[in-house]
């Protein structure tokens, strides 16, 4: 669980952007001072919850005194018309977080329900639905969390906490043995070096060389990502990757590769409907 710690700034942010340099207009137009409400957060939608969390926070920054009572918990399974909190306080305070929480809870459960069908495709083997880095910049903690919540795993986060050699690293350096042996030079011991390969004879020439611990298997068919399992026995981490769509899933899994990456779950997630009833 990410701390609030990291969680407030992001929401502290949106609703500064949000609430802008005089704060809501409507609310101090039309809602009467002191006038109390209590709203229910409501899902529109089957999915599994997430943002919560960061929903909750917006509430509380804007107003410390509003009441919340959680009836769901990031990583649960909600169904349709389900209540998932129930806010008590001023209406106005209410109001004026209302967009910004929505906005983040409707996305995060969109990433967590989308990485819940991924992972239902890969029942039965070994492989783990993982994300990518393809990220909303800023965002990139709480939607793989989302990514989390829905059952998936984590890629790396950035740039700094792996090596993964991708084609044009392999193009700049010279091939896959001089790339290789740049990265091992280069790699702390809590360090892992991943490769991309896209042939079956690039897997042979990383296996014969050694220096990775995982091997990328980009664009590949499911034929040769077979041929790829039956070619490492065991001797990396094998990840399958590109145009990995959710009708192929189950397909891709059954190959008994250890990872599928999906950069849809992040990228291209649509928004769970959510709504704030008074």
């Amino acid at each position: 669980m990410l701390p609030d710690l990291l969680l407030e700034p992001l929401v502290r942010a949106a609703l500064i952007e949000d609430l802008g340099p005089m704060g809501d207009a409507t609310c101090r137009a039309v809602i009467p001072p002191g006038l109390t409400y209590e709203a229910r957060l409501n899902a529109r939608g089957a999915g599994v919850a997430s943002g919560l969390r960061l929903a909750a926070l917006a509430f509380r920054l804007v107003d410390p005194a509003l009441r919340i009572e959680a009836l769901a918990q990031d990583g649960q399974e909600i169904g349709h018309e389900d209540t998932l909190m129930v806010i008590a306080g001023s209406a106005a305070s209410i109001l004026m977080a209302e967009r910004v929480a929505l906005n983040f809870a409707g996305r995060m459960c969109g990433i967590a329900s989308l990485t819940a069908r991924f992972v239902a495709q890969t029942h039965g083997t070994k492989a783990r639905i993982t994300c990518t880095r393809k990220t909303t910049p800023g965002l990139r903690a709480v939607e793989k969390e989302a990514v989390r919540h829905g059952g998936g795993s984590n890629h790396r986060y950035g740039l700094s906490d792996a090596i993964l050699i991708k084609d044009n690293h392999i193009a700049a350096a010279g091939g896959i043995a001089p790339v290789l042996a740049a990265a091992s030079r280069a790699r702390s011991h809590m360090m892992r070096v991943e490769i991309e390969v896209d042939r079956l004879d690039q897997l042979a020439e990383v296996l014969e060389i050694g220096g990775a611990d995982v091997v990328l298997l980009d664009n590949m068919t499911t034929a040769d990502l077979a041929a790829a399992v039956r070619l490492a026995k065991g001797r990396v981490v094998l990840e399958a990757s590109g145009n990995m769509a959710l009708p192929r899933i189950a397909e891709v899994a059954a190959t008994g590769v250890d990872f599928i990456s999906v950069g849809a779950l992040t990228h291209s997630a649509p928004v769970l409907d959510l709504g704030l009833d008074f």
